[in-house]
């Protein structure tokens, strides 16, 4: 009832002022979600914003072993030095989608960017400068046992060599480790946004390519230096002094405390399922992606008994400042295939056009989210205008139905595919009873990131990813039986 007195009383209304305001400001709804999805957030960003991830680093050239942290940070860092080079100078490669080339503004907030807190909204303030628009900082931060460092990195106009680098982060461990540990004011920015305002972005894909990046030219050189061995002089790394009374030093203390006890609170697996990957998919003439949705869409619906609401990250680089959309993955047409798998009496061809029409359903939904046809980020511009406005939110933006479907941010499962390189992030759930899911797919493999809050006995990582694995099989099962 709600959803039809919005389409015929106040959607036209808030959709032509949205227009009018989209018009007369290219990057309004940018700007709206930025600060909604970001700024305006008043919770922790660790766990809750911050994306993080293993390396695939161990995978090949670097095998754990004790002593080696310091030389390879050195090295990582120099590759890293030569991404941030790329962007400044311009001469990273566009990304692409197919023909289709992608807007590459994000990669300008990957470095020289920091988010300062504010009582209200916090603040981006970027300082990076391509070299055709001028200088640009160029130092570098090294937190240790509670003590903040800079130096810079550069060195009469050239990047730092892996061995300079090494000789840096050598004299600021020897400092480190000769004193008491420090402050730890950094701990501050575990807090509430608020709460660190009175003491005081872009996407993860940015950060994929730049860690893809460093994985493939660590791998290239065996993760070995082979360069000059000759460190130039150069002046030695500064500490940064903070001057705190008690008063701060008590903040710190719970700082970490709470920051510690989120934590522990947080269930993160990340396995390989190694039976298959993208090759025997496509084989099967199926999406790569689609196929793991689906199998999620079936995972979790054969532990809960129910659907699971999902939010599916969705590019719209293609376009002008692009970001992301929402995919909504929890179709009809999927949740009627996983109520037919779960079916005892259901028939192997049953089961075959059941999952023929869920893929079909999401390959077009997936389609149009990335053709600026989605509805997630329409809807927040129409809930945003009525706030602008002045104006009486409409009664579908408080309808329980709309919150049970995700709506407002309340997504049961958190998904992104991370692409089908070597990186992998993790997301923490959204929701005390949900998940976060990252996974990236290769020829041979699917590697999944799971997560869970420990504190609710409604969830566990581990489980969602056995049932996900016996979901993987069944997908198989039902499309080899079909071609028998």
């Amino acid at each position: 009832m709600c959803t039809a007195r919005f389409n015929k009383t106040s959607s036209l209304r808030f959709t032509v002022c949205l227009c009018i305001a989209t018009v007369s400001c290219l990057t309004k709804l940018e700007d709206w979600w930025l600060d909604t999805a970001y700024l305006e957030a008043r919770f922790p960003s660790q766990l809750n914003v911050n994306i993080g991830g293993p390396t695939a680093y161990v995978e090949h050239c670097w095998p754990v072993r004790d002593g080696t942290q310091l030389e390879r940070t050195s090295l990582n860092l120099w590759y890293n030095l030569q991404y941030w080079d790329l962007v400044r100078t311009e001469r990273l490669a566009v990304h692409k989608a197919g023909t289709m080339p992608f807007d590459m503004d994000q990669f300008r907030n990957l470095f020289c960017t920091c988010k300062v807190p504010g009582i209200n909204k916090d603040t981006i303030l970027n300082f990076f400068k391509t070299e055709s628009e001028g200088p640009c900082p160029s130092h570098m931060i090294v937190m240790c046992r509670g003590r903040v460092f800079t130096f810079d990195a550069l060195c009469d106009g050239r990047i730092l060599t892996p061995p300079e680098l090494l000789r840096q982060l050598t004299y600021i461990k020897d400092c480190c480790d000769r004193e008491p540990e420090g402050d730890g004011v950094s701990a501050l920015t575990t807090e509430e946004r608020t709460r660190w305002a009175k003491h005081a972005p872009f996407d993860g894909m940015v950060l994929v390519s730049n860690g893809y990046y460093t994985d493939q030219k660590l791998r290239a050189c065996g993760g070995v230096w082979k360069g000059s061995e000759v460190v130039r002089e150069m002046p030695v790394p500064e500490e940064l002094i903070f001057t705190v009374d008690e008063r701060v030093r008590r903040d710190i203390a719970l700082a970490k405390e709470q920051y510690y006890k989120s934590c522990q609170d947080l269930q993160v697996v990340c396995y390989a399922f190694t039976s298959f990957g993208k090759a025997a998919i496509k084989k099967r003439k199926l999406h790569p992606d689609t196929f793991v949705q689906l199998a999620l869409q079936l995972a979790y619906y054969r532990l809960h008994g129910k659907p699971g609401s999902c939010y599916e990250t969705a590019t719209t680089r293609r376009f002008f400042h692009g970001r992301t959309e929402t995919m909504r993955p929890c179709t009809v047409e999927a949740q009627q295939w996983c109520r037919t798998m779960m079916n005892p009496t259901a028939t192997t061809e049953e089961k075959r056009q059941a999952l023929n029409a869920a893929f079909s359903k999401h390959n077009k939904l997936m389609a149009e989210a990335q053709d600026g046809k989605g509805f997630d980020r329409h809807l927040l511009g129409l809930y945003l205008i009525a706030k602008e406005e002045g104006l009486p939110v409409p009664e579908l933006y408080t309808d329980p139905l709309y919150s049970k479907s995700g709506g407002g941010g309340t997504f049961v499962l958190s998904t992104s595919l991370v692409g089908y390189t070597t990186v992998l992030g993790a997301v923490a759930p959204m929701v005390p009873h949900g998940y976060g899911f990252f996974y990236r797919i290769r020829d041979d493999r699917i590697v999944v990131s799971c997560t869970a809050w420990k504190s609710n006995p409604e969830t566990d990582a581990e489980t969602l990813f056995q049932s996900l694995c016996t979901s993987f099989h069944d997908i198989m099962h039902v499309t080899t039986q079909s071609q028998l």
